[in-house]
């Protein structure tokens, strides 16, 4: 037989398998490999009800969990279904944030779409689509158009993530305390209570996992609570009425999603929940400026303003010239200014309209100050707090941000200090999630940037809308100004990365040079002075605030790497890290050559000793270095700096010492 006849049977014996094993096919098992092969999903109906599992280098990281949902009319979609088809897609692609911690942005998946039906009498249908990437795994749900469904109500979410091990997690609790402004707590799966997403894990096997969702749109949160020794299952934010999410076919679901990592450092560069969003809205995004901004904000938590009117009053048109001043001899490009509109001085446990967002207080001439900001080339940063009342809010938004745009204001700052929104509707439910998106929309119509206080936690629709810029979500710094408790831990910033930061970026507001607190002396920030300054690399945010006073920076040579640190980077790394032990972070400036490193560490002291390999092969660089001092510690001596210059190549291992609660900051420039 010729060789050209061994190829032919050959593939006639290929083309026989593969039509047999097409029509012996059992659709009620699927398997998803990501591009890699490492990440495989099986989805599997057992006796009408859909399971999936997941494993990673063929280890179960999920074994079967359950999917599917409760209608409030009493019909379940996720029992009595079967696979009707199944369709198969590969996408991959790079595409460019216009802003962020990372330029070029590698988005490559599987995917499969399993269209399902319900076996007998009122058919139902549903679609189940799955993507694996290197990266991770995720899944939404699609309510497709079909005859006995068109406006429902979903009473439940029968999501589950069952572990194979009692794991450990970092979680806070979705429903104890408000806004996510809570201490991250370290237990076994069993012991979570129910909690807001992310949920990041740690296996037996050491393996880390962070769950959350992207794209969460005209739905409701996810949070989780846990049963039996490792499920973790979905609990949806409620309406006040009991109800989880208003919906009409068609409707697609947030996608749910799990990164999968086998070290702490890859979570953070893990890009899969902006992957799960749709490309950019905008055509035009040169509207949309990250910066670094000072503020009228940290003497009111210190005790030295007030928001509200009156003889120590912060938002004076003086004072906010005075820190205009300062910006602009610093290479600020913003001043925020916090209670420079009427209605800070109203009674805001009472429902009803609380604040103007167009009318100042007669000691803040808001035309002024823009007008004097333009021409010093610093820009006001606008604030707009709400009270939690969103209804007056929204009756208001179109004039607020036509004011602003007319005077040259393109980022603002909203905030929603209440418990509930309008008196009755959680932050996190589907009453938050569509006022928060309005907001972003109709910013967008005025060349607006958004920076959301007490915000629906991010799901990375920054992607989308390239406005929403930043936002609170955790304990941010004002805690360690007055909490009952003494402030944030010392691991704190150790920990919130691995968390709240997976899910976007955070306006912590780092940068405290004075650790004396005469009004509340129990409370403390409870870092080193070089902890701070390595917190404007580890903590993203594109409009990034150095919020202590004025005056506490004048005349410090540490001031310096503020000023110099950018707002947008071209790469990221995480060359070691330990989730509430240390960080280490290298990124690259986007518009220049310049590298950044930071450094933190809880209250143990640390050596390390950091590879510069990602440095330009071949050059000499300056590294600035900005470290504990003799003595430093953060309960003690948190103030002692060392400011050094060292000639460093690609081929140099710099050397870390952290004091208790210590930083390291460092800029790498290239030698002329």
């Amino acid at each position: 037989m010729t060789k050209k006849s061994i190829q032919t049977v050959a593939a006639m014996i290929f083309a026989g398998t593969l039509a047999f094993s097409c029509s012996e096919q059992n659709l009620s098992r699927q398997t998803l490999k990501s591009p890699d092969g490492m990440n495989k999903i099986i989805l599997t109906v057992d006796d009408g009800e859909i399971y999936y599992s997941v494993f990673r280098k063929g280890e179960e990281v999920l074994k079967p969990s359950q999917l599917g949902f409760v209608l409030k009319n009493g019909t379940v979609l996720g029992t009595r279904m079967k696979v009707d088809n199944v369709s198969r897609n590969s996408f991959n692609e790079t595409w460019e944030q216009p802003w962020g911690e990372k330029r070029l942005i590698e988005n490559r998946y599987e995917e499969m779409t399993i269209h399902l039906s319900s076996g007998n009498g009122e058919k139902h249908y549903m679609n189940l689509i799955f993507r694996a990437f290197n990266d991770g795994i995720a899944f939404r749900y699609e309510i497709p158009e079909q005859e006995h469904i068109d406006s429902f109500v979903i009473a439940d979410e029968l999501t589950q993530f069952s572990l194979p091990t009692t794991d450990s997690a970092w979680w806070i609790s979705a429903y104890k305390g408000e806004y996510y402004e809570n201490i991250t707590k370290h237990t076994p799966l069993n012991q979570i209570d129910t909690a807001s997403c992310p949920v990041t894990i740690k296996t037996v096997n050491d393996k880390y996992l962070v769950i959350h969702e992207a794209n969460l749109t005209d739905y409701a949160a996810m949070n989780l609570y846990c049963t039996g020794e490792s499920t973790l299952n979905c609990d949806l934010t409620p309406w006040s009425t009991g109800e989880k999410v208003f919906a009409k076919a068609p409707m697609k679901s947030p996608w749910r999603m799990m990164i999968i990592a086998d070290k702490p450092g890859d979570l953070i560069t893990s890009y899969l929940e902006l992957n799960l969003n749709e490309p950019c809205a905008f055509d035009d995004v040169s509207w949309i400026e990250p910066c670094r901004y000072i503020g009228i904000w940290w003497g009111m938590h210190m005790g030295y303003y007030t928001w509200h009117m009156g003889p120590n009053h912060g938002a004076t048109t003086e004072n906010a010239m005075k820190y205009i001043d300062f910006a602009a001899e610093h290479g600020f490009k913003g001043v925020l200014v916090e209670g420079w509109n009427k209605g800070w001085e109203n009674d805001w446990t009472k429902e009803g309209d609380k604040f103007s967002f167009t009318e100042p207080y007669p000691d803040f001439d808001l035309e002024k100050v823009t007008a004097y900001g333009h021409s010093k080339g610093v820009k006001l940063v606008g604030h707009h707090e709400t009270g939690g009342a969103t209804r007056n809010y929204e009756k208001q938004l179109e004039d607020a941000f036509a004011l602003y745009k007319k005077l040259g204001v393109n980022s603002v700052k909203t905030g929603y200090v209440s418990p509930l929104l309008d008196g009755k509707e959680r932050h996190s439910s589907q009453y938050g999630v569509r006022h928060m998106r309005k907001v972003v929309e109709t910013a967008a119509k005025y060349h607006i940037s958004i920076d959301n206080h007490e915000p629906v936690m991010p799901t990375g629709l920054r992607r989308t809308f390239p406005n929403l810029m930043t936002g609170e979500g955790m304990r941010g710094q004002e805690y360690n100004a007055w909490s009952t408790d003494g402030g944030n831990p010392v691991n704190h910033t150790c920990i919130i990365p691995f968390t709240r930061g997976l899910a976007g970026p955070m306006d912590y507001t780092p940068g405290v040079f004075n650790f004396e607190n005469p009004v509340n002396p129990g409370t403390r920030v409870k870092t080193t002075l070089a902890h701070q300054l390595a917190l404007f690399v580890i903590l993203y945010s594109p409009l990034q605030m150095a919020c202590d006073l004025p005056e506490n920076y004048e005349g410090n040579p540490a001031f310096k790497f503020i000023e110099n640190v950018p707002v947008n980077w071209d790469v990221t790394k995480v060359p070691d890290a330990e989730i509430g032990e240390y960080v280490y972070m290298v990124r690259k400036d986007r518009n220049s050559k310049d590298w950044y490193l930071g450094c933190i560490t809880n209250d143990n002291p640390r050596e390390a000793n950091i590879n510069l390999s990602f440095l330009e092969k071949n050059k000499l660089y300056n590294a600035e270095v900005y470290r504990d001092g003799d003595g430093a510690n953060w309960e003690t001596n948190p103030t002692s700096v060392t400011i050094e210059t060292v000639t460093v190549s690609s081929n140099d291992f710099l050397p870390v010492k952290l004091a208790p609660g210590g930083g390291m900051a460092v800029r790498f420039t290239l030698q002329q």
